[in-house]
Formats: structure tokens, sequence, C-alpha cells
């Protein structure tokens, strides 16, 4: 593949990332300002234009005086607030559309002029079938919010929160594997081991986050490092402890915070371990720990300050910054780790073509 082709192809994906983390950043917004139930009705296609007059404005918010939120809480809303809260889930839709034609007109333009091998052109079309889904997955999450109670379930917010990360992160992966930048340092085993380690710590502490998003958690407790005075675990726990697991508030509070201090030993020890490894590898493992340290540092600000929409969303944000942190790392040691045994065989072959034919090996 030319570098020419792959540059602009890395382009195409490293914008999907940036519109993905836009995404995520107006999805923060739009819960947070009780926006996201404000459009009862998914229309893929003609939902794609906002109400065009009075009359159409005046049928949305009819309609929208029959859902839950409106009855219980926003029962006061005259169609001047309506069409404040409209806004943000109305762009939130748009963006996801448009995410949809960023990804699918460009792949048609790559794929007919020949810029991708078919490998590549199966990984990033997969990218259309996730966004679908990501759309379906975030239907599915509003409409829990449009049956008895306005609250969406925190269990589908997380499910469609790890989505949008995780079509980000592999949007990221695709971007880099087009670099081709040759490694030639070896690489421990323990280290790649020890890098895969964050994955699943990381995806814990992102479920988390939903849940605390979820359930209003974070609105708890407004002190830092303790909560409301207390540390002892026993507090935090109620009498049916898988249940306080999954969806009791304070647990969910505290348990994220305890998984952003396990995230970052754990980041520390990485960066540590990793102090003499390839330039690149160490470069990340560094990278990956600044970015623990910083989305924790806007952890506390987000609950010291009582959940400011600025602070939290920001703080929504770095957790994808965070993942496409670990999504470097991870890919520097997959690299170093393939080029290592590239280099051993180029090595094996080029002294078994220097011993002269029929000299005998012993």
């Amino acid at each position: 593949m030319l570098e020419s082709r792959k540059r602009a192809l890395r382009v195409w994906l490293i914008s999907l990332w940036l519109l993905v983390l836009l995404m995520v950043m107006v999805g923060g917004i739009t819960r947070l300002t009780g926006s996201g139930l404000s459009i009862v009705e998914w229309r893929p296609v003609t939902g794609a234009l906002p109400p065009l007059n009075e009359a159409a404005w005046v049928e949305a918010f009819e309609a929208y005086r029959h859902s839950p939120q409106f009855v219980h809480q926003n029962s006061w809303m005259q169609l001047s607030d309506f069409k404040q809260i409209y806004f943000w889930e109305y762009v939130h839709r748009l963006l996801g559309r448009l995410i949809g034609l960023a990804t699918f007109l460009p792949w048609l333009y790559f794929a007919l002029r020949g810029y991708m091998t078919r490998k590549v052109a199966a990984q990033t079309f997969g990218l259309l079938i996730l966004g679908g889904l990501q759309g379906v997955l975030g239907w599915w999450m509003v409409k829990s919010g449009l049956v008895n109670e306005p609250r969406v379930s925190h269990y589908r917010l997380a499910a469609h929160l790890i989505l949008a990360f995780g079509v980000g992160q592999w949007i990221l992966w695709q971007a880099l594997s087009l670099l081709g930048q040759p490694g030639t340092e070896r690489l421990a085993p323990r280290l790649r081991y020890l890098a895969i380690g964050v994955v699943p710590l990381l995806v814990l502490q992102v479920i988390y986050g939903a849940f605390m998003a979820g359930t209003r958690a974070g609105y708890l407790a407004a002190t830092f490092p303790d909560m409301n005075g207390r540390y002892a675990p026993s507090y935090f726990f109620g009498a049916d402890l898988g249940q306080s697991l999954i969806s009791n508030p304070l647990t969910i509070h505290y348990l994220h915070r305890v998984l952003a201090f396990a995230l970052l030993g754990y980041a520390a020890w990485v960066a540590v371990a990793c102090r003499k490894a390839g330039p690149n590898v160490r470069a990340a493992a560094w990278f990956f720990l600044g970015a623990v340290l910083g989305q924790g540092l806007l952890g506390v600000m987000t609950v010291m300050l009582r959940v400011p929409i600025g602070v939290a969303v920001v703080h929504q944000g770095g957790a994808y910054v965070l993942c496409g942190a670990a999504v470097l790392l991870l890919h520097a040691v997959a690299s170093t780790a393939r080029d290592a045994v590239s280099s051993r065989s180029a090595v094996v072959t080029a002294a078994s073509s220097a011993i002269p034919a029929g000299t005998s090996q012993k």
C-alpha cells in the first residue's frame, strides 16, 4: 500500500475517532441537562430534520407531554423550555447520523479506488455495522426511560457507553496499524501480559462510571478522599451484597473511587516496569499513567464541585481519551512483540544464507 494512501486512510480514521469523542461529550451534555428523553420517537431517516414550523413543534411537544419525564418532573415546561432540551438530544442524534455518513462515504470511495486491502476493507466496514448497532442500542436505552419512570436503565446506559468506547478505540487501533513503523527492540513477555492487564480494569472502571451517571451517584458525596467523612467499606455496602454492587448508588460511588486508585497504582506499576523497554513502549506507558492521573483529578473535581456540567462532560471525554491511551500502549506492545519475532526470523534467514552450500553445520 502506497504511503500516500495510508496517510489518507489514517486521516479518515483519526477524524472518525475525534467525531466519536465529540459524540461522547455531547451525550454527556444530553444526560446532564435532562435532554435525553425529550424526543420520544426513533425515526432514523425522517428524524434527521428537526421540527420546521410551529405546528411541527407543537406536535413534538404534545408527544413529549405524555412521557413520564414531563408528567413526573417537567410538567411546568412550556414550548420554549421544551425547545431547549430538544436541542441537545437532536444534536446528539444528528451527530450519530453524520458519523455514519463520515464512515460510509469515505469507505466507499477508498474501496472503489483500491486504497484498501481486502483485510482493511473488511475491518473498516465492520465500523458501519457497529455504528448501526450503537444507534439501536441508544434507542433501547432511551426507551427504558419512556415507560414508567423518567430515568434510563443504568445497565443499558453502560452498554451504550461501552460500545461507543469500543468502536472509537477500534478505529484508533486501525489507524495505528497503518503507521507501519517497525520496532527493533525485544520485549519481555511479562511486560506484554502486564500491559494487557489494564484492559479488564479499565473496562470495569468505565462500566462503573456509567453506573455513576445512570444512578446519579456523583451527587452523594462532595468530599475527597473521604466520602462524607467515612472511609470504612462496611458503610457503603447494603445487606444484599450482590444487589449493592450493581444498583446501590452509594456502593457504586465508593467502588468507582476504589477502582480509580487501583487503576492509578496499576498504571504506575506498568510505567515503572516498562522503564527499560523500547522508546515507543516506554513513552506509551508513561502517557497512559499521565492520562490516568489527569482523569482521576477530573473525577475529584467533578464530585467536589457537585457535578458541574462543564467539568463532568470533560471527565466523560477524558475517559474516552484514557481508553485511547490504553490502545496506544497495547498497540506499541503488540507491534514490538511482532517485530521482535520478525527480526529474529530475519537474523536466522540471513545467517542461513551466509553458510556456503554443501557446508555441514555442527
